[in-house]
C-alpha cells in the first residue's frame, strides 16, 4: 500500500507535464497515411506539402497528426543539411549550368554567332559564392564582328534568411561596344526579398569603383553606384523564367544591363532556352552605338 500511495505523486506529476493536444497518430486512416510516407520517402517538398493538404481536408480530426508527420520529415532534412553544409569542404556543393547557343545581335554589329555561359553557385550555412563566365564570339567571312568576354566573382555572406553583405569583381572585354578592357569592384547590402520554392528575388546595393580602357586611347577610373536585381519564377514544374538587372552609374561613362531568359526543360538535366539581352553605354566612343542587343538562343545543362 505505501509502495502505491508513493506512486500516486509520480503519476500526477506526468499528468500535469503531458500536452493535453499531442497529436494522436491512430487518428490517421492507414490509407492516408501510406500516401504521407509515400510523399515523405519521395523526398519532393511540393509532393509533400499537396498530400498534407489534401489529407488535412479528407481527415479533419487528424490534421494536427498530419502536420506532425510532416514536420519530423521537415525538421529531420533541416537537420541533415546544416550537418552537410558544416562537414563540406570549399570544393563541395557546388552546383551550376553550362549554357552553349546562337545569337543574333543588333546595334554595332547585325550577325549571328556563338555564346558560352558559365554559372555555378555554392550554398554554406553563411557563406554563398557566386561565379560567371561568358564569351561571344562572332566571325564573318573571316572577319571578327563580336568578340564579348566576362568573368565575375561574387562572395555573400549572410548576415540571417534575408539580409546579406556582398563582394564583387568583374572583368569585361567588347571592343565593339568601345572598351578593350573593364574592371570593376563593388562592396555593399544584398536583400532577399522574395524567397519562395517557385520565387526568389535578390536586390543589392552598393559602392563601387571601375578602371576602363577605351578603344580611342581613353582610361577612365572613377567611384560609381552599383546595383543588381536577380529574379526567378518557376512557373512550372518544367518552365522558368529569370530576369537580371545590373547598373554602374557614374560621372562619365555609365552602363546598364538586363537579361530576361525563358527556360523550359527537354528531359533530365537538358533545357531549351531562349533569352533577351540589352546593354547600354552612356558615353561610348566616338561611332559606337550607346546600345547592343542580344538574342540568343541555347541549350542548357544544369548540375
Amino acid at each position: 500500500m505505501t509502495k502505491r500511495l508513493l506512486l500516486i505523486p509520480i503519476a500526477l506529476g506526468l499528468l500535469a507535464n503531458a500536452e493535453p493536444n499531442d497529436p494522436d497518430p491512430a487518428l490517421i486512416p492507414p490509407q492516408i497515411r501510406a500516401m504521407l510516407e509515400a510523399a515523405i520517402a519521395s523526398g519532393n517538398e511540393n509532393d509533400i506539402t499537396t498530400v498534407v493538404r489534401y489529407a488535412r481536408n479528407a481527415v479533419p480530426e487528424a490534421a494536427d497528426a498530419i502536420d506532425a508527420m510532416a514536420d519530423v520529415w521537415r525538421d529531420e532534412k533541416t537537420a541533415s543539411r546544416s550537418r552537410t553544409l558544416r562537414e563540406a569542404t570549399f570544393f563541395d556543393l557546388w552546383h551550376g549550368r553550362v549554357e552553349l547557343g546562337g545569337f543574333a545581335t543588333t546595334g554595332n554589329s547585325q550577325n549571328i554567332g556563338l555564346t558560352g555561359v558559365v554559372d555555378l553557385t555554392r550554398e554554406g550555412l553563411q557563406w554563398r559564392h557566386k561565379l560567371h563566365l561568358q564569351g561571344d564570339y562572332q566571325e564573318s567571312f573571316d572577319v571578327t564582328s563580336r568578340e564579348h568576354y566576362v568573368a565575375s566573382y561574387e562572395p555573400n555572406f549572410k548576415l540571417n534568411a534575408n539580409n546579406y553583405v556582398y563582394g564583387a569583381a568583374q572583368y569585361e572585354s567588347d571592343r565593339f561596344l568601345g572598351y578593350f578592357n573593364r574592371f570593376s569592384a563593388s562592396a555593399g547590402a544584398g536583400y532577399s526579398a522574395i524567397r519562395k520554392p517557385n520565387m526568389t528575388l535578390d536586390v543589392e546595393l552598393g559602392p563601387a569603383f571601375r578602371h576602363t580602357e577605351f578603344t580611342d586611347d581613353r582610361i577612365e577610373s572613377a567611384l560609381a553606384a552599383r546595383g543588381n536585381l536577380n529574379f526567378t519564377w518557376k512557373l512550372t514544374p518544367a518552365i522558368s523564367f529569370n530576369q537580371t538587372a545590373s547598373a554602374y552609374l557614374q560621372r562619365f561613362n555609365s552602363t546598364v544591363g538586363t537579361n530576361s531568359a525563358l527556360n523550359a526543360k527537354v528531359f533530365g538535366p537538358l533545357s531549351a532556352q531562349f533569352s533577351y539581352n540589352v546593354q547600354y553605354e552612356s558615353e561610348p566612343p566616338l561611332g559606337r552605338q550607346t546600345t547592343d542587343t542580344i538574342t540568343r538562343a541555347s541549350v542548357v545543362y544544369s548540375f
